[in-house]
């Protein structure tokens, strides 16, 4: 699949939910109260912040779709905060106040960018909070509904909602929360990560027992689709129109926080449906995006052209990291289409120019690249235990981001046997200076009629030498 951005200035979307708050006070600690055992916090700034449903509706005007914004709030400052920060940023507000109710906030006491302390100030709103917000709403002119569940009360008469949305044939998406997705039934799309969905379907052993569960929960519900975002493991699409499923790896990065990757996902989502893409193209659109606001710190939004410049560096939408269950099933797709399998292995702890030169022409070899790794336990096994230097999900991350890779995995074993049994690559690469009889697993391929190639590093670099050159710099004299 080639990724294409839609013209999310042409889409519309209507999110409801939980509205809230995130309010933070940051300072200095020089001392401890002579009160109590606790730091003093000299509160230097303050910062508000749009978060739960509200951060959902900021990702879709950030990325240039109309966003309308409905939930519920007090009759005070903190709505008044959220009202002033939203439409700032173009968020059309259709706030319903409850008056003996506060705006949800989170307030939380920084201090060297450490929390001390969170207080929240809510109070569940009622069931008939819930039901005049609905019943105030109107779907002239939305082309999308997304309802935004935090569980504080808002979405509590959710169904009125998505019966009214499709009866006009418009999409409806939920983020879900809780153990019963009763209330969501009949909806387009639901978007549970992989807890809160084995929450509900129990825990799932395999790729096919994930499956299996989730297309049941496509039938009992009557949902047109399941999106289950799965963490460092990607994100799981199912049909109830299609067998099997879709699963998009995570666009590996260096992971600073994860904080509102959910409310990314689903809101490239929404702004995508309502700008014209298929859903397919809205997943991996929202995967890049999900991709890239956890390389940001705290709660992030992700623009148009932050996304227009993802998409046009071109990456394979199902090129990334994966479980072993996922890189075969992505491999009889690949063999589906003709292309040559090219395999290779090791520890890559540190990566270097002799790495990325024989990376790039062991992809020469063929059509696509494996690159399967050593797990940290099995590069301590193999290297002593002061290696790995970098762990595994940092190695991985980094192989991922070369142009000539492909897929990554991490194995546990010392060798690749069982690898090559299982996935029975049509070449296998190793680098180093080796005769092929002296390539691990090199009688496997054979057998099948497979092809063992040995290619040289270049520049002579190895890891261990670069390992050994820092300690040795280390113990010189200053």
């Amino acid at each position: 699949m080639q990724l294409s951005m839609p013209r999310f200035d042409q889409g519309s979307v209507l999110v409801v939910g939980d509205v809230m708050l995130d309010r933070y006070w940051q300072g200095d600690t020089g001392r401890v109260s002579p009160e109590a055992p606790v730091p003093v916090v000299n509160v230097q700034a303050t910062d508000d912040r749009p978060g739960g449903a509200s951060n959902v509706a900021m990702n879709i005007a950030a990325l240039g779709a109309a966003a309308n914004l409905a939930g519920l709030v007090g009759n005070d400052d903190a709505a008044a905060s959220l009202l002033d920060s939203l439409s700032s940023v173009g968020v059309n507000c259709l706030f319903t106040t409850v008056a003996d109710k506060p705006t949800i906030t989170k307030l939380r006491v920084v201090s060297r960018q450490q929390q001390l302390l969170r207080m929240d100030f809510e109070k569940p709103f009622s069931a008939q909070d819930s039901e005049n917000l609905s019943q105030h709403l109107s779907l002239d002119g939305v082309q999308v509904l997304l309802l935004s569940d935090y569980a504080k009360g808002s979405l509590q008469h959710c169904q009125v909602l998505i019966e009214s949305a499709r009866k006009k044939d418009i999409p409806v998406l939920v983020d879900p929360k809780g153990h019963d997705f009763e209330r969501y039934r009949g909806a387009t799309l639901l978007t549970p990560n992989l807890s809160e969905f084995e929450a509900v379907v129990g825990v799932c052993q395999s790729e096919a027992e994930l499956v299996s569960k989730g297309q049941e929960l496509l039938k009992s519900l009557d949902l047109d689709a399941l999106l289950i975002t799965r963490g460092e493991q990607g994100m799981t699409l199912l049909q109830a129109n299609m067998e099997g499923e879709l699963h998009l790896p995570a666009k590996a990065r260096e992971v600073f926080d994860v904080t509102g990757a959910g409310d990314t996902v689903i809101a490239v989502l929404a702004a995508s449906i309502a700008a014209g893409s298929d859903l397919p193209m809205a997943v991996a659109l929202a995967n890049v995006a999900a991709g890239m606001v956890v390389a940001k710190l705290g709660t992030a939004t992700i623009s148009a052209p932050e996304l227009r410049q993802a998409v046009a560096a071109g990456q394979e939408v199902e090129c990334g990291v994966v479980n072993e269950e996922q890189l075969v099933l992505s491999l009889q797709a690949a063999r589906a289409r003709g292309e040559k399998l090219v395999f290779t292995n090791g520890c890559f702890d540190i990566l270097h120019a002799g790495h990325v030169g024989y990376l790039a022409d062991a992809r020469e070899l063929g059509d696509r690249l494996i690159v399967a790794i050593n797990s940290d336990e099995s590069v301590s096994r193999l290297k002593g235990p002061s290696r790995p230097i970098n762990p595994v999900d940092r190695r991985m991350a980094v192989l991922a981001g070369l142009s000539a890779v492909d897929w990554v995995l991490s194995f546990p074993d010392d060798t690749p046997e069982r690898l090559l049994e299982l996935i029975q690559p049509d070449v296998l690469v190793k680098g180093g200076d080796y005769n092929e009889e002296q390539v691990v697993g090199w009688e496997i391929v054979k057998a099948y009629g497979g092809e063992v190639n040995v290619l040289s590093f270049f520049d002579n670099c190895s890891t261990t030498a670069i390992v050994e050159k820092v300690i040795a710099d280390a113990d010189k004299p200053a």
